[in-house]
């Protein structure tokens, strides 16, 4: 067993996945997190794998991409998956987690790990030896062109937004209702229900209300996942109805119908203290804020927690510099992982940590190094960092468009679902088997 030491750079999701990998194969990792030392404009605490843009890990079904995603991980022992199975609140079908105690439970278990020393200082360099970089979208500006000079081009950037956090107490109940669409799920969320007139009133003022201006860069590009509410809308009154706000299978208990429109809020914990407005990320300005989200039914005298934000995401463009082993061609040894090697979602991004830890344990004991199958949610992911046409390249969520197709064509989609997991989760346990 050698005794190099394991560089990671970056406490989020991806960094503390890597280092609990890593770690549990025997390897000494030194894992820094500037926090609290050095904050970002969008984190509040000094915790590790700290959730800032929502709570939702999303779906849970396995039969969805990012549930298979999920089932892989946890067929890995991730310590990601199990903090948010152990510290999950009710969202329907969707997997959310109370922030906090979700932060709290990976940093003590990291904490508590012998083989992991955790290091809260600024790291601007890359040093020798082996390293994984995950620092995640919130790249301070001296490792970004750090990172810039190693990859040689000026580094790429888009913008992300986070929803508002409301206050429970302050929702008013007699006109928001609970509910999950089509009742799958249980009354996880609290709806806000909307006529025709109270939609247009409510549209038109988020139309006509202030931003935050754009500062020191010329365009502000959002990734589609997290499109602020307001960027939305933009495309047109109907947008939201059929995004965020869509009224489908939620019967309004005071008509017995769909409303026009709805406005849906998610538990933020599990004592159900405070709840996010789903999809209603936003760069207005925060008084903006107040007066447009309080025309929502049900919000009137809401109270804000949080209110919503704008931030830069920083990423590399994978397929001209990883290879499959999530490492810099130009650089063996240093290891990409997370939302700034090219990925996007919580999810994604610890998977890649997940990945980046194993393989970096492996490089360090003279292992071989196998990237799992292309038909794995883990595969079609590294395919997509590393083979995508690089003009094309974009941060992507998994999808099921990013895996190869089935040999044998099926017509319908459940099917077809069904057929991609049963091959993935075969073809991953296959590959596992071979991990040591």
């Amino acid at each position: 067993m050698p005794d190099k030491t394991l560089t990671i750079i970056g406490g989020g999701l991806a960094g503390s996945e890597a280092a609990w990998q890593a770690a549990k194969r025997g390897i000494k990792v030194r894992l820094f997190e500037m926090r609290p030392v050095k904050g970002t404009p969008a984190h509040h605490t000094g915790l590790l794998a700290e959730l800032v843009c929502s709570n939702s890990l999303r779906s849970a079904d396995v039969h969805n991409a990012v549930g298979l995603l999920k089932e892989e991980m946890r067929r890995l022992g991730s310590l990601v998956m199990e903090a948010a199975d152990i510290t999950r609140v009710p969202a329907g079908s969707a997997l959310a987690v109370d922030r906090e105690a979700f932060a709290s439970y990976i940093t003590k278990a990291i904490e508590a790990e012998p083989n992991i020393e955790v290091v809260h200082e600024e790291v601007t360099d890359i040093p020798d030896g082996p390293v994984i970089i995950a620092t995640g979208p919130l790249t301070s500006d001296k490792m970004a062109g750090t990172i810039a000079r190693l990859t040689g081009s000026e580094h790429l950037h888009f913008y992300d937004a986070i929803a508002p956090i409301l206050d429970a107490e302050s929702i008013d109940m007699t006109v928001a209702f609970k509910a999950s669409r089509y009742g799958k799920g249980g009354d996880d969320y609290i709806n806000c229900p909307m006529n025709r007139e109270e939609y247009d009133a409510f549209f038109d003022a988020l139309m006509a209300a202030e931003k935050v201006p754009a500062r020191d860069f010329e365009s502000v590009k959002c990734f589609e996942g997290c499109m602020p509410i307001e960027v939305m809308a933009e495309r047109g009154r109907e947008t939201l109805r059929h995004g965020p706000m869509k009224p489908v299978g939620l019967d309004d208990p005071r008509t017995g119908r769909w409303p026009y429109a709805v406005v849906q809020l998610r538990m933020e914990d599990k004592e159900g203290t405070s709840y996010n407005i789903v999809g209603f990320q936003t760069r207005l300005k925060w008084p903006e804020q107040a007066r447009v989200f309080r025309m929502i039914p049900g919000l009137a005298k809401v109270e804000f927690i949080r209110f919503g934000s704008l931030h830069r995401n920083t990423f590399i463009c994978g397929p001209l510099f990883l290879d499959e082993t999530l490492q810099f061609r130009q650089r063996p040894g240093v290891f990409m992982a997370g939302q700034v090697s090219g990925v996007e979602g919580y999810v994604e991004s610890a998977a890649m940590g997940g990945l980046a830890g194993i393989n970096a344990a492996r490089l360090m004991r003279g292992e071989a190094i196998t990237p799992p199958p292309d038909t794995t949610a883990h595969g079609a992911l590294i395919t997509h960092l590393t083979k995508t046409e690089p003009a094309r390249f974009q941060p992507t969520n998994v999808i099921f468009s990013l895996f190869p197709p089935l040999e044998k064509k099926l017509r319908k989609k459940e099917e077809r679902r069904e057929a991609m997991v049963e091959r993935a989760l075969a073809a991953f346990g296959i590959w596992k088997s071979n991990l040591s």
